[in-house]
């Protein structure tokens, strides 16, 4: 299993990719993306129970993923490429018409590791409840994992979720909350405020966990604390604190990097902060 130094420079990789293929295409979401590329190295290169090379959309014994903020598609596609499911020179077509790589993630064009549609905010939740359900009833003992951003949670949909995991005790679920406190129209909290969420989610009868997301020690801690609190009855939730565009100085904290491409010349000083580890396709 990947040590925390090995996941840090994984995580390294991935921020370069993510600014190469949103500055390529002049177009995306580098913030969120940036942001949460710690949670993703470390759920796809130690957390999560996998079979890259088998990929099925029913995802019978083994944890299953769904993004539901789709529109950080660039740290998924990274994580995604990097850990085997598809070829990482693939990475180059983002966004680009026919590409496999949309936007937004989408399993039309059978791109492995996608197995629904997202970027409609507030769904993936949802989705992940039936798919928890549905390992029950089959007698899987794995794990679904789903992650939202904190701006999602002004939908309607999600709570109505929420209510019906924690009253229908949906304890192989682990729902991560990005909470960077900034969406595309400002911060959160002055656009809607979420209250006190880790209170909301108890009286919604979930176990709550919070941990550092650009914090590699403290992002494994909190997962595994996750882990261990399944199958006792209650959904679990993390609420994970963390900075956009984490790893670029000028872009960190900044909700105006929620959708903005990077310049050459501005993508240029970000990959300068930022170690190639891997190898950039």
């Amino acid at each position: 299993m990947a040590t925390i130094a090995e996941l840090e420079s994984i995580s390294s990789q991935v921020r370069r990719d993510i600014i190469r293929m949103v500055n390529g295409c002049s177009s995306g979401h580098p913030g969120g993306s940036l942001g949460c590329a710690d949670l993703m190295s470390a759920l796809y290169f130690k957390e999560l129970d996998i079979k890259p090379e088998n990929f099925t959309i029913e995802g019978n014994k083994e944890d299953m993923f769904f993004l539901s903020n789709g529109h950080i598609s660039p740290v998924w596609y990274s994580v995604l490429s990097r850990r085997g499911f598809f070829p990482t020179k693939e990475l180059a077509t983002f966004r680009q018409l026919g590409s496999r790589l949309q936007g937004h993630p989408t399993p039309k064009y059978n791109l492995p590791g996608v197995r629904v549609a997202s970027g409609s905010l507030g769904q993936g939740m949802s989705v992940g409840i039936g798919a928890a359900l549905a390992k029950k009833m089959n007698g899987c003992g794995h794990l679904v994992y789903t992650l939202h951003g904190d701006g999602e949670l002004q939908e309607g949909q999600i709570w109505e979720a929420v209510m019906f995991a924690g009253s229908n005790k949906v304890d192989n679920l682990i729902s991560i909350i990005d909470y960077n406190n900034a969406q595309i129209d400002g911060k959160v909290d002055n656009v809607l405020t979420l209250g006190n969420l880790k209170e909301k989610f108890l009286a919604f009868n979930w176990e709550v966990v919070e941990m550092q997301g650009n914090d590699m020690e403290d992002c494994l801690r909190g997962l595994n604390d996750a882990k261990s609190l399944t199958k006792n009855g209650k959904p679990v939730v993390i609420l994970m604190h963390t900075l956009m565009g984490y790893g670029v100085d000028f872009m960190q904290g900044l909700n105006k990097w929620h959708g903005t491409a990077p310049t050459d010349e501005q993508a240029t000083n970000a990959l300068s902060q930022l170690k190639e580890t891997l190898g950039d396709y």
